[in-house]
């Protein structure tokens, strides 16, 4: 098995923090991360008046769009979390488990941010004008941002999923093709092509004198005669 498959390194490599930062997953779980934040912190702030929901007096709706955020918010950490300890998974079954999880997650929370997104758009298109205009910026920041995590998710899911697909293909390949890294011994390899026999494509005259052969004795045909001069 490829000791880099599903997308990563070689186990015991050294953490790049440049590197890290620039990986397209790391920067749309930034992302994730950060529209989370806004979409549970602009309810929380001031998507409530006497405890009454500003979506339209839907409390679920309110509830639904932090819940939503705040679990966004905890998974985007943790995903980060596991791409910077990605590099030193040894086990394959391991990455592969991970690399599942995030795949699956990922897509359902795409379709989540959907939900919330259509589920708050409704609620507040049926809502009446806040008194003196409180927390319309916050409230349709929410519902803006939910929209754009629908997005970021989805990326995040298509990279699982890119990543998911090398894996397999890796476990189906030669050696010589799976692992680049491998020793040369390792590597399978076909003869040298066949040849003339040697034994048939050269003999060695025996010694002549004057042109003529030198006649061994009888019965000892593998001896060796110094010729005569």
């Amino acid at each position: 098995m490829n000791a880099a498959a599903y997308g990563a390194g070689l186990a015991g490599s050294q953490f790049d923090p440049v590197t890290f930062i620039q990986k397209p997953q790391v920067i749309l779980r930034i992302l994730c991360w950060l529209f989370a934040v806004i979409v549970f912190g602009c309810i929380s702030a001031e998507g409530w008046i006497e405890n009454l929901c500003s979506y339209n007096g839907d409390t679920n709706a309110c509830n639904f769009g932090v819940g939503i955020g705040v679990i966004a918010f905890l998974m985007s950490i943790g995903f980060i979390v596991l791409e910077g300890m990605f590099q030193n998974i040894s086990s394959v079954k391991v990455r592969r488990r991970a690399v599942l999880f995030d795949l699956a997650f990922s897509a359902l929370w795409g379709f989540m941010f959907f939900v919330c997104f259509c589920y708050l758009s409704d609620a507040w298109r049926k809502s009446k004008y806040p008194e003196g205009g409180y927390g319309i910026a916050n409230l349709r920041a929410a519902i803006a941002f939910s929209f754009f995590s629908i997005f970021v998710w989805a990326g995040c899911a298509f990279f699982a999923f890119q990543r998911y697909r090398q894996g397999v293909e890796s476990a189906f390949a030669p050696s010589y093709e799976a692992d680049p890294n491998a020793f040369p011994g390792d590597i399978p390899y076909g003869g040298y092509p066949d040849g003339p026999d040697v034994n048939e494509a050269y003999q060695e005259p025996p010694f002549t004198t004057g042109g003529q052969s030198e006649k061994l004795p009888p019965g000892n045909s593998n001896a060796f005669q110094p010729p005569s001069y």
